[in-house]
Formats: structure tokens, sequence, C-alpha cells
């Protein structure tokens, strides 16, 4: 209770902050450079507020810097957002993003969000397969990015209790453009990038860009699953009187190849364990996927057959087109933002589940005498590859590690991802004594479809590294139990589940308003949001066998066509449309934040705030006990949102050579998934600075983090553990030295320890990650890059699916990129 006192400093949710994050756009009298203008903080109405003078935790990260950061997807931009835990494990996608200790349970972001220009890219962060970062890229047409941290940025946004982290896009303010071309030197990947803008008269401007890349990536698949790319444009219409007006599209079709839980030896003690490679296999630099897997066969979302090609992986496509606008009338300053996005996509990842989680049924990556004992198999053989057909003479000794895999590969189709989002807001100032109050209005109304279908299905494999592991058949005699490498056209091994279809539709509307008061050295104010909410629709599946009576989980069909019935074609998942389940529930919340800033001095602050926010659940409480399964209605109406009450109190210290901002904050939420009724607390410290001395600068932050489980309905021995992946300690560290022709330093992110589950039992090492980078401008017009991502190779593991070290001392994990050193020329016009 003293920290949370202590926190509980008074306050008010000053404006500038929350809508910097929603808001990059200057006015046309003060835009500055294009290379800085993401770091003006500006209100609704876009005037620039000074740092030191809001209650509020932000961070900027310009285009210049990114650059330097080797950063190979979004979520290792994030990681150098004091604050903020990304769990980047490659491709692009699926990765586990949180803020200030608030939990990730099954993945995601999901208090965070995650936004394009001050709307955000999907309404949840956390939708399974479907992660806002899966459909963003970081290109030249990137200005910079914008985050917020702490409660207030739940009253200026829906679904963004933790925070808010906006990607802004150059737009024309300054005339040129650029060309990039980028080669891996230890990996596969070739990209060329390029943009330009600039105005077209005194009052019309416009930008436009992109990038096209191919290869195999960061780790040995055998196969280029990096291919696409993406096209941007903007053109904005600038008022004489101020304000402007914008209409701006994307376009993204890019494939990438996700990290899956791949095997990995531990050893040791569950508090002090060692990790290690398997023999053939090294977690770091490779992938269940391989050349030798070349499909997926099963019934779609319309039971009818499909061959997904595993080299498709991750599959983004965003078709986006909206426009924004703020202009004056008579003293209102007006801003709106529209867009439309048609977003779709695919995924097909083979996944191992852990021999270390004692709710799993039976152990998917063991020695092949077990497997073979499971399946009461007598023998094996190659079923794809060069070998195909070939029996295996002694699968004990199986490429030096004697290892199968069971598979359950996960092949899910994201029909519809679209979303309609409009922000509105009106905002005043005026004279008030010896102040100034601010007043702001807005209503933001958003429809997300959730329309997926889950066709997963259960395969044999070997365990083998560089791209080259094989589909492995097993015979029980002369008998086959497999059908080239398939054990099962479903996930045989929990129960025929997951062979699922959603088509969902989830409206939010959400008044919002704020008062603020700046008088001599203080500024005061408070800001509420109402949310309502509305779910509709239907799922159907597998899944649901659990919830209504009689819903089948398998089905007999010849999937191949050959006129035969297999013993894998008697395991067939389908989706039985005679038996669905409506979704039908309607929810509300209100959202307020209070806070003060006590601006000492010129170059010192003082703040702090109290908020109460909430995350709606969207998929993740689908296929539970949390719905009535027969009317749609919550059947426990507390799982339709988590509500989260954080404070937080800093101080802010700037001087012409230093900045130094210090906040201490405290958080409590609950959180429902399937599966999952918990809540937690967390407190903890947040440091972040900059020192410039002549060629030298350093800049970096730091996050201690306290955190615990404080209640769980389901299971009660959790209570007063860790919640699993939280470290301690992260840190970001950027050191370098520039001067007018070369630029060279590092970029540092590092991690203490952390649990792997929330039983505590097994842990993960820290570790600490350096990408290196150099560049070298010959001339004012050509700048030539080298970095390197990892640049010691470490091994970071990011996730292990395992609650406690298991006698066959294997486990599944998913981890950091190796090292991968790129070079790249740049030519600005």
């Amino acid at each position: 209770m003293k920290t949370k006192t202590l926190l509980l400093l008074a306050t008010a949710c000053l404006l500038p902050s929350p809508v910097l994050a929603a808001d990059g756009e200057a006015s046309a009298e003060t835009t500055p450079p294009k290379e800085s203008r993401v770091n003006l903080m500006t209100t609704g109405v876009a005037r620039a507020r000074d740092r030191l003078d809001s209650a509020t935790s932000t961070s900027t990260l310009s285009e210049k810097e990114i650059e330097k950061f080797g950063a190979r997807s979004v979520a290792e931009i994030f990681r150098n957002i004091p604050g903020m835990r990304s769990g980047s494990t490659g491709g692009e996608g699926n990765s586990n993003i949180s803020i200030r200790g608030l939990p990730i349970a099954l993945g995601g972001a999901k208090f965070l969000q995650i936004q394009e220009n001050g709307l955000p890219t999907l309404e949840f962060g956390d939708m399974g397969f479907a992660t806002a970062d899966q459909f963003l890229r970081a290109d030249l047409n990137l200005a910079g990015v914008q985050a917020i941290r702490g409660g207030s940025a739940s009253t200026f946004a829906s679904n963004s209790s933790g925070g808010i982290v906006n990607l802004i896009d150059k737009t024309g303010n300054v005339e040129g453009g650029s060309v990039q071309i980028s080669t891996g030197l230890d990996y596969d990947s070739k990209r060329v990038d390029v943009e330009y803008g600039g105005p077209i008269n005194d009052t019309l401007r416009f930008h436009i860009g992109g990038f096209y890349r191919k290869g195999e990536g960061p780790r040995d698949t055998g196969f280029d699953g990096y291919k696409g790319g993406q096209l941007k444009f903007n053109m904005t219409k600038d008022f004489a009187g101020g304000g402007y007006f914008r209409v701006y599209a994307k376009l993204l079709d890019d494939q990438t190849v996700p990290t899956p839980y791949s095997p990995v030896l531990v050893s040791g003690s569950g508090n002090n364990p060692h990790y290690s490679n398997i023999p053939g296999f090294n977690v770091s630099k490779d992938s269940l996927f391989s050349r030798y897997i070349p499909n997926t066969l099963a019934l779609d979302g319309d039971n009818n057959p499909v061959s997904n090609a595993f080299s498709k992986a991750t599959h983004s496509k965003v078709k986006s087109i909206g426009f924004e606008t703020k202009f004056d009338v008579e003293g209102w300053t007006i801003n709106n933002k529209f867009r439309y996005a048609d977003i779709s996509g695919h995924v097909t990842q083979p996944n191992t589940f852990s021999n270390a989680n004692a709710r799993l049924p039976f152990q998917s990556i063991n020695s092949a005498a077990a497997v073979m004992g499971m399946l009461n198999a007598t023998s094996l053989s190659y079923a794809t590859g060069p070998n195909a057909g070939q029996v295996i003479a002694d699968p004990s000794a199986l490429n030096g590690n004697g290892l199968l895999a069971v598979l359950s590969n996960q092949d899910v189709a994201l029909n519809s991802l679209n979303n309609m989002t409009n922000d509105l807001r009106a905002s005043k100032v005026w004279d008030l004594g010896s102040g100034k109050l601010t007043f702001t209005a807005g209503f933001y109304k958003s429809s997300q479809d959730i329309d997926t279908a889950w066709a997963w299905s259960t395969m044999l494999t070997d365990v083998l590294g560089g791209g080259n592991a094989h589909l492995i058949d097993a015979f029980a005699g002369s008998t086959p139990i497999t059908e080239n490498g398939v054990l099962a056209y479903n996930a045989m091994f929990i129960g025929g589940r997951r062979h699922d279809r959603y088509d969902m539709t989830y409206d939010v509307n959400a008044p919002y308003g704020s008062l603020n008061y700046m008088f001599g050295k203080f500024a005061l104010g408070a800001s509420a949001r109402y949310d309502m909410g509305r779910a509709r629709g239907t799922i159907y599946g597998t899944s649901l066998t659990d919830l209504l009576p009689g819903v089948p989980t398998r089905t007999v069909y010849d999937l191949n066509g050959d006129g035969t019935i297999s013993a894998p074609e008697n395991n067939v998942g389908f989706v039985d449309y005679s038996k669905p389940s409506p979704v039908h529930y309607n929810y509300h919340y209100l959202s307020y934040s209070i806070s003060a800033n006590f601006r000492m001095a010129e170059d010192f602050s003082l703040f702090g705030r109290y908020s109460k926010g909430a995350r709606a659940n969207a998929d993740r409480i689908l296929f539970s006990n949390y719905i009535n399964p027969l009317t749609g209605k919550m059947a426990v109406p507390s799982a339709a949102y988590d509500p989260v009450k954080q404070a937080e109190g800093g101080i802010k210290y700037r001087t012409g050579n230093l900045e130094a901002y210090v906040t201490a904050f405290w958080a409590k939420t609950a959180e429902h998934n399937v599966g999952l009724d918990r809540s937690y607390r967390a407190y903890g410290l947040e440091f972040e600075g900059s020192y410039r001395r002549g060629i030298f600068l350093i800049n970096g932050g730091a996050t201690w983090t306290k955190a615990e489980i404080t209640a769980d309905n389901i299971d009660a021995s959790t209570v007063g553990n860790t919640p699993k992946q939280q470290a301690d300690l992260i840190f970001q560290l950027t050191p370098q030295i520039e001067t007018q022709r070369f630029t060279v330093g590092a970029n540092f992110y590092g991690t203490t320890s952390a649990y792997t589950g929330d039983s505590n039992q097994l842990k993960v090492p820290g570790y600490v990650v350096t990408n290196a980078f150099v560049q070298y401008r010959p001339t004012d017009r050509v700048t030539i890059m080298l970095n390197a991502n990892n640049l010691f190779d470490v091994l970071g593991l990011v996730d292990v699916d395992g609650e406690f070290l298991p006698s066959s001392g294997v486990v599944t994990a998913r981890t950091i990129n190796p090292r991968t050193i790129s070079t790249s020329l740049r030519f600005n016009f």
C-alpha cells in the first residue's frame, strides 16, 4: 500500500501526450524538417507542448535513430522503447509485446495499442495468429515512432490501457527522396527501398514509397520464405489559415517465416538451467520449416480439400485507404481521422508441444523408440526428401540425435480482419484567470472483423537443421500408420480440437473528453472515456465439443482422392455447420485519468497520475465457458473486459546536453483467456536518458519491474508467483560517435532471467544482444551502411514452452534471431 500511496500524486490528464501518440502532425507554420518532425510533441489541435509540461511518460524514435538499430522487424524497433517488453522471435509477427509489467498470457500485445498515423492497425492486439505487428513493415516511409506509457493512454484510445505505440509516415514536408539497396552478408536477403516526397505547389504536397524483398531470411529453411513488399502513398492539402486535409493509402503483400517452438536441450536445475543445442539442430539458426515438408493437406473452413504450401509460412495482405483533416472554426480546432483496411492472410507453421508441461497428453519431442512405442510402430521410413521410401535402418541413430517430432501443424486462414476506424475530436482554449483552460471532446468508432478458419493436422518428422528435415512414415509391421508423414488430418493429440471457424464482428463506440488547466508552473486536468462494445457472430468447430453436446471432433474423408481410406483419413477434422454457437453480447466500461504537473524550473519538472482503463476481450474468450454456447450471452460478465488500474509519478530533467526522465509506476489488472482467470500486480521504476558532448552521444533506458500473480480462480498454486516471461530488469543503451562523414556505434538490449511458466519451476537465463552499426557518407547524398544484428550470436530464449525441467532433457523454445550482418547503399536526391 505504501508504494501505491506514494504514486497517487494528484493529477490531470494533459491532452498533449495521449494525443501525441495519436497525432504526429504539426501545423504548417511550425513543421520541422522531415527527419525530426516525429520528435515534436503535439496536442490534438497541433499545438506543440514541451515534454516537461506534460504529466506523461513518452518516447520518440526518429528515422535516423531507427536505421542504426539494425532491427529486422517492427518488434525489434520496439525493444528500444523504455518500459516495453518486446519478445521478437523473427518472422515479423506473432511477437509478445507488453509494457510495465502487464502480463502476456497467450501472446500478442493485449494491453498495448499499435497504431499507424494515429489509428490502430487492429482493434485488438492479441488475436490468435493475427497480431498487429504482423501487418506492419518499417521502411523508408517511416518518419519515426512515438510511444506513450501509462494509464493516460486509455482515455484517448480504446483497448490501450497500457500504452500506445504509433508509427508515423513522412508527408512530403521537405522535397527529396532516396533509394536504398540492401543485402545480407551472412544470410540470404535482398531488398530495395524507394521513397520520394515534396511540394507540388504552395499548398499541396505528397509522399510515396515502399520496398520489395526476397530471400531465405535469417534462419535455414531451405526456401525463400521472405518474399513481397509494401507501397504507401499520401497527399496533403495545407490550408492558408492553418490546418490540412490528407488522403493516404497502403498496399502490403508480404510473406515471412515465423519462428515456431523448436527443440533444445536443457540440464542443470530449474533455477539454474543450462540450455544447449541438440546434435544436428541449432535452435537459433535452424527451424522446423524445411524444403522437404512441402505442404499440408486438410479440409478448409468450407470443408473442401485444400493443400497449403509450408513455404508460404505467414502471408500478410493489407489494402487500406483513409483520410485525416484539421481545421479551425470560430476558435474550435476540429480534427478527424478515418481509415478502412481490408486485411487478410494465411499462417502455416509446424508446432511441437513441450516435454515439460504436465497438462499435455504426450511427449512431442522424444527418442525414436519412445515415439514408435506411443504409435505402436515397428519400423520407420522417409516419406519426403531425396531418400523418400527408404527404410530407416537404425532409428536410435537418426541424424545423430535419434529424435522424432510429432508436429501439430497450425494452419490458419485469415479470411477477413477488415476494420473501419474513425476518430473525431474538437478542442478549444480559453483564457481563464491567470491560466489557460483547454477542453477537448471526441467520439471514436470502430468495427473489427475476425473471420478465421483453423485447420490443424498432425505430422511426424525427424529433427534436423539446415532446412533438411523430412516427413517420416511409421508402420506396424506392413500396415502404414501414417500417410506421407501425416498421422491425422486433425490435431489428434489434443482431442481433435482446433478445427474451427470464427465469423465475428466487434463494434466499439466511445465518447471521450478532457479538461486541462495550465496556470503558472502548474498543469491540472482530467479526462474520461466511455467504451461501449458489441460482439456479434457465430463460431463453429471441434473446439465446441466440451460446450455443446454432439459436436464431432472428426470425420472419415478420402482427402487425397485415391479411392481408399487410410488410417489418417479416419481422423479428418471438419467444421460441423449444423451445430453453431452464437456470440451475442454487449459490454461497457468507464476509463478515466487525472494528473498534475509542476514545472519547478526551466529544466526540471515533477508529475503524477492515476488512471483506470480496460481492455476488451475478443477472440481469446471464444470457445470458453465465459460465453453461454446456446445464447451467446456472457455467462461470466466480468470476462468481457479486463480492467487496469495504474499510478505513476516521476521527475523530468533537461539541459542542453543532458536529458533524464525517471518514473515510478504501479499497475493492477485482471486477465481472462481460455483456461485463465487471474489477477496481477506490478510496480517498478523506469529510466530514460541521453547525453551529448561534441561528437559523442549516448541514449538509453532501463526498467525494473516487480510483478506478482495476486489471485487465480483456476490454479491457486500460482498465487504469489512471478508471471511467466517477466524479467526483473530490461535495458537499452546506444552509444555512438558521429562526424560529418562517419557514424559508428552499438545498440545494446538486455534482459535478466525470467520464469518459463507461472508455476515458477524453470527459468530462462538473461542475455544481452549487441547490434553494431557503421555509416560512411562519402558525399552528402550517398550513405554506405553496415549493420550487425546480434553481433556476438548470443542464444536469447524469448519463450520456453515448459513448466519444469523434464526427465527427457528436451524442451521447446522460441529464440531471437542469430547473428545477421547486412550492408546497404543509399542515394538521397
